[in-house]
């Protein structure tokens, strides 16, 4: 008896099918050119010129990052014009906090059978993210892995790299008791915390296509599928200035644990929550969870995407700067002396606290 003979295609992958998404996708990536890199997809690996992009004396600054189970909802509400944004932004946004400014991106999208609509679609999301933040998509990858994913799913990493000179370089060494915490707003949920918002959704069987509380008419799902807000224009031109000393991008762990991350020893930031209104969504949230006020600061960041530690004399330049470039800055608080952490309080009383082990446990 004679064996069939096997293609590539009868296993389910479709080589056709990737050439075809490469191609349409070629115009977005050149639509994120930029000093330094044409945007050009088809070789091996994307190039970047660090002299055209005017450095003298830099370091690369490197991120990846995902979307989380945010894909899922956005997979199962048939919206996928917004991923690609919180994919760029939670690795862009974890660049210009080292003070770096992102310059090349590259993805990389897998799925059990290759639906060119959707791919095109996420692409597309993820080329203006790049074009956000500045930076060019200069590559990526696409793997069809039939038996690996459930029908219509698929998943998406980022990575990104930046470069500071290297006297700008931001540690937050320079922070001291006495200087202001400023919050930028968020966009809503952004990336995280979504495992925990599915699940409040399963229990309390809500209906995404709701108005959602305190949003004029839009569906809970638009809101809750918001990309998550790109920092970077608004903050490069301060760093470059040397007018910040600090930034925490707001991600899992929340205003609790985010924060500490970029303090030195001795520096105990102290948030306020009364100095900003809890987003609709937030509360909803909240509410619908019966999630723990401490909980809440360190699963969400509560309306917060970004903290600016900045010196107080430098907080109206600064806000003035931020309110010109389109954000939403406000004061959420102050570095103290103590134990290198975050205390989050508030007018029911604190939220949570959370101190670094290293520092308080030796040996």
């Amino acid at each position: 008896m004679s064996q069939k003979r096997f293609t590539y295609a009868d296993a389910g992958v479709s080589i056709d099918a990737g050439n075809a998404l490469v191609k349409a996708i070629g115009p977005l990536a050149r639509s994120t050119a930029r000093p330094g890199a044409d945007a050009e997809l088809g070789g091996f690996g994307g190039i970047f010129d660090l002299k055209a992009a005017g450095y003298s004396d830099p370091l690369l600054v490197a991120a990846n990052d995902g979307v989380g189970t945010k894909l899922k909802l956005a997979i199962e509400t048939r919206r996928h014009d917004g991923v690609g944004i919180d994919l760029v932004a939670m690795c862009a946004n974890d660049l210009i906090v080292q003070g770096a400014e992102p310059l090349f991106f590259l993805d990389y999208y897998a799925t059990g059978k290759l639906d060119n609509d959707v791919a095109a679609a996420v692409v597309a999301s993820i080329a203006e993210g790049c074009r956000q933040a500045g930076c060019a998509l200069i590559g990526g990858e696409t793997a069809e892995m039939p038996g690996m994913y459930a029908a219509g799913d698929y998943d998406l990493a980022g990575f990104c790299v930046g470069a500071v000179e290297r006297h700008r370089v931001l540690t937050g060494s320079r922070i001291a008791a006495g200087d202001v915490v400023l919050g930028l707003a968020s966009s809503g949920v952004h990336s995280n915390g979504f495992s925990l918002v599915r699940r409040i959704i399963e229990q309390e069987a809500w209906d995404l296509e709701r108005n959602s509380p305190g949003q004029a008419g839009r569906a809970l799902s638009d809101v809750l599928l918001e990309p998550t807000r790109i920092y970077v224009r608004a903050l490069l031109p301060l760093v470059q200035r040397a007018r910040i000393k600090g930034l925490a991008h707001i991600t899992g762990g929340g205003l609790l644990e985010n924060i500490p991350r970029v303090l030195p020893d001795g520096c105990h930031a102290m948030i306020n929550t009364e100095r900003w209104q809890l987003p609709a969504i937030f509360a909803l949230l909240q509410d619908g969870g019966r999630i723990a006020p401490e909980e809440m600061a360190r699963t969400f960041n509560c309306g917060v995407g970004m903290a600016v530690v900045t010196a107080p004399d430098l907080v109206g330049e600064v806000v003035s700067a931020l309110d010109g470039a389109g954000e939403t800055a406000f004061d959420i608080g102050r570095v103290e002396e103590g134990v290198r952490g975050c205390t989050v309080h508030g007018q029911a009383g604190t939220w949570g606290s959370h101190e670094d082990w290293s520092a308080t446990h030796n040996g």
